[in-house]
């Protein structure tokens, strides 16, 4: 053998070459006689056996042993001087091995039986090679076809898989539904942190994470012992705001409705001036007035709707009104709706709480002094009282249409209105859970309810939400203690304070606003979700459109209450404010209303009427219209938690821009060249990095983490620095659907026309053009970035 092989493994080249050798010697002393006597035969075969045992340790054998079995070291390193002169194979002790074998005598001449333990050790290893081969193969051939005819389920299911979200969503039951709902309601006059801990301890039994209070001290209006009049000076009747006369008994019967219509953050004290009609409060209304009579220190006669109740106000108050009657027009309530008697409550807070505007109330926090908010005295009115205003008769009403309410031009009416209200400070809670996702823990999508908040108004729809948000959470946790987590982290809230101006969420938000800038790429809203019983009514932001008109062929249950309803992008209202219009995150909210019967019932929402007037279960008695928008916004917050790719679209982004800019009064040619290279840039986004994110073969970790990042503040470019009051700051939210161009330059238009000046349509084109531009380099930024990680990648 050569140098190589003598040092292979398997047995010391020094011992095989002393048995060699042995033999060699001893065919030699015999003569190399084929015959051997008994004596050397027993001798030889002693020999043969160790040789046996040291062949079976060459190298070529070496695939019998089993793995892991113990190597033993056969000595050291070989010494230089030992002999390593070939072995001819004629001397080989296999070849002599084979050759006893052959001989025909060979068994007649060995007397001796030969050694078992040899035999037994080859044949033990060689049987369990052959068992463990033949293991080895089953094993493999078993697992094969058990898992082509059924595979196994993982720990964590594919996040994106629409079985998962079906799976959840047959969780999600109007009996369930119904039965929170009425245990909701078995506390409704407690304080708002009993309330909050009560829906704390019911998320936490059903497993959900990391469940906290987030309480805070705000400023709130509230009503005095002392009740709002008004008095007609020509009868000197004293009425209530509901229109029933001031007395005693009248007090004790209604002391429940009674002290809750008001105005929160109204100004105090009594007004008595001539009631002027400015009908809805808009631009032409108060140019038309203000050319026949003067108005200053007078109490406009306001009807709700049509356009913001702060932007009204506002008007009202820069043309130098002193007070308002605030009240909603019957012609413009749906039919079905019977409100015609009843006050109602408004809130002229614009968000968060008043003494700390733009920083959380924490303690050691500085506190202004804001007992009001608008030098208006600000009242609602019920629809029956104004008739009696207006001296309208039972002959005058019209019973084949709706005829709307109108204070004669030639009829002048002296009242006396007088407003009482206490701000105190109380504390608010907010209540906060995490189910914590696998793969973007850090990326947060907010769903949110709100809850009752100390006896105001709301009715019990704060209970409908609470009810939806908690059914969502039970089914959920159902597929998470089952092992299955989303993507991203889904933040539960229930918010406290909204009837006074959203301020549970503003103040969290506030409190978290760096985190939150970062982090939360959706908010979902379950504002009201039952405000009537015919028509779905889904908003959201442009980049969830699709998203939002998706879901609701997908998880729709009953066909026929769930036709597929056009998704717009208007004001809504409720505790997405903040997100919307501070942070720049998409939105979305579905809820079932009434048919509108007016093109002015837009902003109807912004009354809050007392507890019984809602009457939930009758609008929705079998919980069918709760289960289906708890499955919709069920839907749209598992695409967006569990998706790897955000479901956002930056086209729609662009196109809705462009359908803005349509039919304007003002120059916008500027506007339409940036918003065509903003579509442009879009285009190519959508196109070059949307697409091949979304396929799984050509989906890259880090692309889709940096597609995300872009994603996730698309719509942070359209938030305006300022924005008339009630307005949005997110310029790509429209006032209504009768609405399709900009906000913030319609009232720029409309402020042109009451003040004759171009100052404010100027700055308002500078807004608009700014957030265009800036989205369309922030659009264009985004593709240099994948253009140069695919360079350095190339």
């Amino acid at each position: 053998m050569g140098e190589d092989e003598a040092g292979a493994p398997g047995g010391s080249q020094p011992d095989k070459k002393m048995a060699y050798h042995k033999v060699n010697a001893e065919q030699r002393a015999q003569g190399h006689s084929p015959y051997l006597d008994s004596d050397d035969l027993q001798a030889t075969a002693l020999d043969l056996e160790w040789d046996m045992e040291k062949e079976l340790e060459e190298p070529g054998f070496d695939h019998f042993r089993l793995d892991g079995a113990t190597q033993h070291p056969l000595g050291t390193a070989r010494s230089p001087d030992l002999d390593l002169e070939p072995v001819q194979p004629s001397t080989s002790p296999r070849g002599k091995f084979q050759r006893l074998q052959e001989d025909p005598d060979y068994i007649s001449h060995y007397t001796r039986p030969a050694p078992k333990s040899n035999r037994c050790r080859f044949c033990q290893m060689l049987k369990v090679l052959c068992t463990v081969l033949i293991v080895f193969i089953l094993g493999i051939l078993i697992g094969y076809y058990a898992y082509k005819k059924c595979p196994p389920s993982p720990t964590s299911p594919e996040p994106n898989n629409p079985h998962v979200y079906q799976e959840i969503l047959k969780e999600i039951k109007a009996e369930n539904i119904q039965q929170i709902y009425r245990d909701l309601l078995q506390f409704p006059g407690e304080e708002d942190t009993d309330v909050a801990m009560k829906i704390l301890a019911r998320w936490t039994s059903h497993g959900l994470e990391d469940v906290q209070l987030a309480n805070y001290s705000v400023l709130l209006d509230l009503p005095s012992s002392s009740l709002n009049t008004v008095t007609l000076r020509s009868s000197g009747e004293c009425f209530y705001p509901s229109g029933r006369q001031c007395n005693r008994e009248t007090k004790k019967l209604h002391s429940r409705d009674l002290p809750y219509s008001y105005a929160a953050y109204s100004a105090k004290g009594t007004l008595e001036a001539e009631l002027v009609d400015v009908q809805y409060g808009t631009v032409e209304d108060l140019v038309r007035i203000q050319a026949i009579t003067e108005v200053t220190k007078k109490i406009a006669l306001l009807k709700l709707g049509q356009s913001p109740l702060l932007y009204k106000l506002s008007l009202l108050e820069d043309a130098g009104f002193g007070g308002v009657l605030l009240y909603i027009d019957p012609c413009d309530l749906p039919k079905t709706a019977e409100l015609a008697d009843k006050a109602f409550m408004v809130s002229l807070n614009s968000g968060g709480d008043p003494s700390t505007p733009g920083y959380p109330s924490s303690d050691g926090i500085y506190r202004q002094n804001r007992s009001n908010l608008t030098t208006l005295l600000v009242q609602p009115v019920s629809a029956v009282l104004v008739k009696k205003l207006i001296s309208l008769s039972e002959d005058d009403i019209r019973k084949d249409r709706c005829i709307p309410l109108e204070l004669p031009a030639t009829d002048k009416k002296i009242i006396s209105l007088n407003i009482q209200s206490v701000t105190t400070y109380k504390t608010i809670s907010n209540v906060i859970g995490y189910l914590k996702g696998t793969v973007f823990p850090d990326r947060y999508v907010v769903i949110g309810s709100h809850h009752n908040s100390l006896n105001s108004y709301g009715g019990q729809e704060w209970a409908s939400s609470t009810a939806v948000i908690t059914a969502f959470i039970e089914a959920l946790m159902l597929k998470a203690k089952r092992g299955w987590r989303p993507d991203r982290t889904i933040v539960f809230c229930s918010w406290g304070g909204t009837s006074f101006g959203n301020i549970g969420s503003y103040e969290w938000a506030e409190d978290l606003k760096r985190v939150l800038q970062r982090n939360v790429v959706a908010y979902v809203s379950l504002h009201n979700p039952v405000r009537g019983n015919s028509t779905l009514h889904p908003v959201a932001s442009p980049s969830l459109q699709q998203l939002a008109a998706e879901s609701q062929s997908f998880s729709c249950v009953d066909k026929t209450k769930c036709p597929g309803s056009n998704v717009s992008s208007v004001q809504i209202q409720g505790d997405s404010d903040y997100f919307i219009n501070h942070l720049g995150v998409p939105a979305t909210q579905f809820s079932y209303e009434d048919v509108k019967t007016s093109e002015n019932s837009s902003f109807l929402f912004e009354a809050l009427f007392p507890v019984h007037t809602t009457k939930t279960e009758e609008l929705d008695p079998s919980f069918r219209l709760h289960e289906t928008i708890a499955k919709l916004t069920a839907q749209v917050t598992l695409r967006i938690a569990s998706e790897p790719v955000l479901p956002f679209n930056a086209l729609d982004i662009a196109l809705e821009v462009q359908n803005s800019l349509k039919g304007d009064q003002v120059d916008t040619h500027q506007l339409l060249a940036v918003a065509s290279r903003l579509r442009d840039t879009a285009e190519l986004f959508q196109s070059d990095e949307m697409r091949p994110a979304n396929d799984p073969k050509e989906r890259a970790p880090i692309r889709v983490r940096m597609l995300n990042d872009v994603l996730q503040s698309l719509e942070k470019s359209f938030i305006v620095r300022q924005a008339p009051p009630g307005l949005y700051r997110n310029i790509l939210y429209r006032l209504d659907e009768r609405t399709s161009q900009f906000s913030v330059l319609l009232e720029a238009l409309e402020h042109c026309k009451l003040y004759q000046s171009n100052e404010t349509i100027q700055a308002a084109l500078s807004e608009v053009l700014n957030s265009i531009n800036s989205a369309q380099v922030y659009f264009k930024a985004g593709l240099d970035v994948f253009e140069t990680a695919l360079a350095g990648k190339k």
